[in-house]
């Protein structure tokens, strides 16, 4: 076990018709007029950006509106809002969607509190000393971001994809309404699955420590994601399965998961933002794709681990040797993979790669890392590229 700190200051609000608090919670983090940030057209669809703009008329809050975040959100939409910020004297921001729209405001957050290039943070040039107020109306289960301390922004520009993580970019608040998820179609429901549970993974996999209660809450965790994932992939609009989803997707990424140990592998992550980056993907898909030959390929430098997961999330009985048991452990998530849709290869998720692709994404990764990155194994630009062929 190591020492560790742990610092959630996110106010969450959770239920039903929660949205309708909006305005309350912004005044009570001192708000005074806000940019609503969203993504596509869902939002307005939906008719929620009419309500929470109807709410903040209401109160009397003035407001700006940006959309247009998507998947993978991109650092120009940064530039456009930061300069919206200041142009209107926006102290106070509000991202309406899931991870991206928020990812996006946090780097909005970035580049309006702090002088300078805001892409320095995610190129990790500076480090980032304010940043903006902000709070959040969920509306995907998945990235976590909504308590997390980071964000992924996407350069244009070589197509390069970073994540910053920063305490100043902790929400303020996250109003999290499972009623909210309903509407999202079920590909998009797997992918926030998967990756509420990737994030887990990331800290579970590790060769640095561990604590038993932080084990106990990732498995319990993991097998609840697994069991209410195959309940949406039947019933979508179940309300109970939602919401166990939607608070699972927070407690995966706020910290409470990595209690105790080195801070966690993410490797995978660090692999599909490069998947993320050329090739546009879904970022919980991407993440499915590249799991099993990651796993196959450090499973041997980290097997108590892998044996204890077999074992204690995917069920797999006690018997043969460790090897063999982990890797049915690994055989049994790719099946739940399947089960809900995701894929467990480059080709399941549609993605023709050329060796040359191969390479370069194992040399931006490398990149990223600043040569080698990884608990369960450390991973240098060979291992990574190995680990990208495998996944072809």
């Amino acid at each position: 076990m190591f020492d560790f700190q742990y610092f959630t200051p996110t106010k969450v609000v959770f239920g039903r018709n929660t949205e309708g608090r909006v305005a309350e919670l912004i005044r009570e983090f001192g708000g005074h007029k806000v940019l609503i940030h969203y993504g596509g057209g869902s939002v307005v669809r939906s008719g929620l950006l009419q309500r929470v703009t109807d709410t903040l008329d209401g109160a009397g809050i003035p407001w700006i509106a940006l959309g247009g975040a998507v998947p993978n959100p991109r650092l120009s939409l940064v530039y456009e809002g930061i300069e919206l910020c200041r142009k209107e004297g926006v102290d106070f921001l509000l991202a309406v969607g899931g991870g991206s729209a928020i990812d996006s405001a946090k780097a909005i957050g970035y580049g309006v509190a702090n002088e300078g290039e805001v892409w320095d943070f995610y190129d990790y040039r500076r480090t980032a000393k304010a940043c903006l107020p902000l709070g959040v109306i969920l509306t995907i289960a998945a990235t976590g971001s909504e308590m997390s301390d980071s964000s992924v922004i996407t350069k244009e520009e070589g197509l390069v994809k970073r994540g910053y993580s920063s305490d100043y970019g902790r929400p303020k608040f996250a109003i999290m309404n499972p009623e909210l998820t309903m509407t999202l179609p079920d590909y998009q429901t797997a992918c926030g699955c998967t990756d509420i549970m990737m994030h887990t993974m990331e800290r579970y996999f590790t060769n640095g420590g561990n604590m038993e209660i932080t084990d106990a809450i990732a498995e319990g965790l993991l097998r609840t994601v697994m069991t209410n994932a195959e309940i949406l992939a039947r019933d979508p609009k179940n309300y109970d399965a939602r919401a166990e989803v939607m608070w699972a997707g927070s407690l995966s990424h706020n910290g409470l998961t990595g209690c105790g140990n080195d801070g966690g592998d993410w490797m995978t992550h660090k692999l599909e933002h490069e998947l993320g980056g050329l090739y546009d993907v879904a970022h919980g898909a991407g993440l499915a794709a590249i799991w099993g030959s990651w796993a196959r390929y450090v499973y041997r430098d980290c097997l108590p681990r892998f044996r204890r997961f077999a074992v204690r999330v995917m069920g797999v009985e006690e018997t043969g040797s460790d090897e063999e048991i982990a890797l049915k452990g690994i055989e049994a998530l790719e099946a739940f993979f399947r089960r809900i849709h995701m894929p467990t290869n480059l080709r399941e998720l549609g993605v023709t790669a050329t060796d040359e692709d191969l390479v370069t994404m194992a040399h931006k990764c490398a990149v990223g890392v600043d040569g080698a990155k990884g608990s369960a194994r450390l991973l240098r630009e060979e291992d990574m590229l190995a680990i990208f062929r495998a996944s072809v």
